[in-house]
């Protein structure tokens, strides 16, 4: 029954996932392809998705899981999931075919940015689906945790955008096509909330939760070791990439303030 609890979660869930969007500004703020701005976002890129794998994903995973199985095969389930997270990647990975980047030229545009930018929107898109039926299921029973949820993936989903839209952005030169795919990694989590709401509220348990969140942690670690952190090196602002992962690492964690 879509009663007022129901209409408040659904709400908070459209305006963390649509949160996404504000990493389109980040191009705003750069003119021509900027080979600094998109080594920075891309290393920066790398360090939320690896942070949010290690400190949030993985440990509810384990959480969710110990609580269904205990602990022994609590922890096997997440490391098996991580694993089934990680082939994933890398049977999407084979089946986008790439090329490399031309390091004499530098001035060739990046082939791989698209399918970065793509597999990224993937990636990041699973992680929000189940984010947005966390989000409708905690304010769907209580308004003051489902606000603070809702902060806190905001913070997530912000330099999440950023690592689908300036890669998008910069192998295509068309912001709309950047918005396109920044705006369908973010409309997975109200579309998960919706889908909790119509369907799944009386299946989600913890088994199903867990093996959600360590699939996802496995993608996401897939595509920032494999495609983000390489793609922001290959310009030659080696120690920019290095600082910026770091920051995006260090930033991450923060968002638990809230």
């Amino acid at each position: 029954m879509l009663n007022n609890q129901a209409l408040f979660a659904l709400a908070i869930s459209f305006v963390a996932g649509m949160s996404t969007l504000l990493g389109l500004f980040v191009i705003f703020t750069t003119k021509g392809k900027n080979e600094k701005a998109l080594t920075a976002s891309l290393g920066f890129a790398a360090g939320v998705m690896i942070s949010v794998s290690f400190s949030d994903l993985l440990p509810q995973a384990q959480e969710l899981l110990i609580s269904y199985g205990g602990n022994t095969k609590g922890v096997l389930l997440g490391v098996v999931f991580l694993i089934v997270g990680i082939l994933l990647a890398v049977i999407l990975d084979r089946f986008t075919p790439h090329e490399e980047f031309d390091n004499e030229t530098r001035s060739k545009s990046h082939p791989d940015l698209f399918r970065v930018g793509f597999v990224s929107m993937l990636a990041i898109a699973l992680h929000n689906f189940p984010e947005g039926i966390a989000t409708f299921m905690a304010g769907y029973n209580d308004q003051s945790l489902g606000i603070s949820i809702a902060l806190a993936i905001t913070l997530h989903n912000v330099p999440e955008g950023i690592s689908v839209a300036m890669p998008i952005y910069y192998a295509t030169g068309s912001w709309q096509k950047a918005f396109k795919f920044t705006f369908l990694s973010g409309m997975a989590e109200p579309l998960g909330a919706l889908l909790a709401f119509l369907v799944l509220r009386p299946f989600i348990n913890e088994l199903v939760l867990g093996a959600i969140f360590a699939t996802v942690a496995g993608i996401m670690i897939y595509v920032s070791l494999e495609e983000l952190i390489p793609s922001s090196r290959q310009y030659g602002y080696k120690n920019l990439a290095l600082f910026s992962t770091f920051a995006g690492i260090c930033l991450m964690p923060l968002s638990h303030i809230f």
